[in-house]
């Protein structure tokens, strides 16, 4: 039976079923994970498709909708109530519980519109939290995001004919020819470990959540960014069926015309440039821009994203790259196909002699390169 024909019961039975199934000698674990992400993929197309009803139940509330007068005062009533339970302190409470125990049965319990059968429903300032620590994260904000399930391919032009004139009656075009890459966004868990006390541990509904969330959707946030620069660093100077190309140039000094010189390697359809380097980079390019007594400005009206996992221009090696120009909109994506929150598990043995617990904190996420000639490396 597929998925979407089954009842939310039914797929929870069979998620409980398979929790029994993991300790077999024989289980086929590929298997499993498979039918488990599928599973959760409905539950949780389930629960959006509610919660994107309810929005537009409140839009109606509000008097967005031409509908108002058919919407019942007990239709209002109930959600209106939604959105108060799920920002109230007990629902808060239920839900710190259930980030513990992985139990979301009170959460269910409290807010069955929003989260029957599927994703629990996050307090809405839960959802404020790790929104901050991506916009918070200079560079990771910048990168497009999409959120389609599984692995994602993304064509890219290597190269192809321009467009002709024609007059009319005259010779027929000749047939583009056109040569194509393909990038494939694989997801992978990104993941950052904590350890709290016993007495964290046992700090109740909101305080214990802004803590959780606070010491790890940033550190997660910041990961990510660092994969994007290891991403682009990784590109070959030309591209190939399976990699954009980056072009590299290199300079020996920093001087006031190089984020010039290096936005001459970019595509005109690279848009939104801005200005990659570590905070030492920014310093040389400033001291340069002093000492010459230039009024101008060295990054050329860009942005400049300060990122520390860049070489710095006086510790970088011959070849090594210490300044990246690039749109990261246009030029790169990053795929969550379980949505941008973060899942945690708690292990409360490893440390137990020195009443600490280990928290992990997990996003599953895809990055890549997807356009050629949107980036360009500086290298020594």
């Amino acid at each position: 039976m597929e998925f979407k024909n089954m009842s939310a019961e039914q797929l929870e039975a069979r998620l409980a079923e398979i929790r029994g199934l993991l300790d077999a000698d024989d289980a086929d674990l590929d298997a499993l994970e498979t039918e488990v992400r599928g599973i959760n993929a409905e539950l949780d197309a389930r629960a959006q498709a509610q919660e994107q009803r309810t929005a537009l139940l409140d839009m109606i509330g509000d008097g967005a909708g031409k509908t108002q007068e058919e919407f019942t005062p007990e239709e209002e009533r109930k959600v209106i109530d939604t959105m108060e339970i799920r920002n109230s302190k007990e629902y808060i409470d239920a839900f710190a519980d259930y980030i513990k125990t992985g139990d979301a049965t009170e959460c269910r319990a409290l807010l069955t519109e929003n989260v029957a059968g599927g994703t629990v429903a996050v307090p809405e300032f839960v959802y404020d939290i790790v929104k901050t620590a991506w916009d918070d994260e200079d560079l990771l904000r910048r990168v497009r995001k999409a959120y389609l399930r599984g692995d994602v391919k993304v064509n890219f032009e290597i190269s192809g004919s321009d467009a002709t004139w024609h007059t009319e009656g005259g010779d027929a075009v000749n047939e583009e020819s056109l040569y194509l890459g393909i990038i494939e966004l694989k997801p992978q868990s990104v993941k950052k470990w904590i350890s709290i006390s016993d007495e964290t541990y046992d700090l109740r509904g909101e305080e214990f959540l802004r803590y959780i969330y606070r010491e790890l959707a940033y550190k997660i946030a910041k990961a990510m960014a660092d994969k994007m620069i290891d991403k682009i660093k990784a590109c070959g100077t030309v591209s190939t069926t399976t990699c954009p190309g980056v072009p590299a140039f290199t300079s020996t000094t920093i001087s006031i015309g190089l984020v010039a010189q290096a936005m001459g390697y970019l595509s005109d359809e690279a848009r939104r440039p801005v200005v990659m380097m570590h905070q030492l980079t920014k310093a040389a390019f400033k001291a340069a821009q002093y000492a010459a007594n230039f009024p101008i400005d060295p990054f050329e009206g860009m942005d400049v994203v300060i990122n520390n996992s860049i070489a710095s221009f006086s510790a970088a090696t011959t070849g090594v790259p210490y300044l990246i120009v690039g749109d990261l909109e246009n030029g790169a994506l990053a795929n969550f196909p379980n949505g941008d929150g973060i899942s945690f598990k708690f292990d409360d043995l490893s440390q137990k002699k020195k009443d600490l617990i280990e928290v992990m904190g997990r996003e599953y996420v895809a990055l890549e390169v997807i356009a050629p000639n949107h980036f360009v490396k500086v290298t020594k």
